[in-house]
């Protein structure tokens, strides 16, 4: 038959008093990640916006179609720069396109 192909058991280490982690520790250090995820936020939210946006920014920005964003410039309501075969569009712009196009319900 086959041969008995069993590992030997490791005997059983003994640790030391700094090697557990109590209750405490892991709430601690929960604590620890979550005020720096905190921070990581705040540092991105901060971070300043780029001026110009492609084509591919503004429809996922607005959720909006190739085509519809074609209509948009055509009919003029959102104004591009065209610089060979690259459009950009200004990100005041769509802001304030978004600005000048809400309403407000009461």
């Amino acid at each position: 038959m086959g041969q008995n192909t069993t590992t030997p058991i490791q005997p059983l280490q003994r640790l030391s008093r700094d090697q557990i982690a109590t209750t405490g520790d892991l709430l601690a250090l929960k604590n620890e990640l979550i005020e720096e995820i905190k921070d990581l936020l705040k540092v991105r939210q901060n971070s300043p916006q780029k001026p110009w946006l492609k084509s591919a920014d503004v429809r996922r920005m607005l959720s909006i179609s190739d085509g519809t964003l074609q209509t948009l410039r055509i009919n003029g309501t959102i104004p591009y720069t065209k610089i060979g075969g690259a459009i950009y569009y200004a990100y005041e712009d769509i802001v304030k396109l978004m600005e000048e196009n809400r309403i407000h319900n009461r």
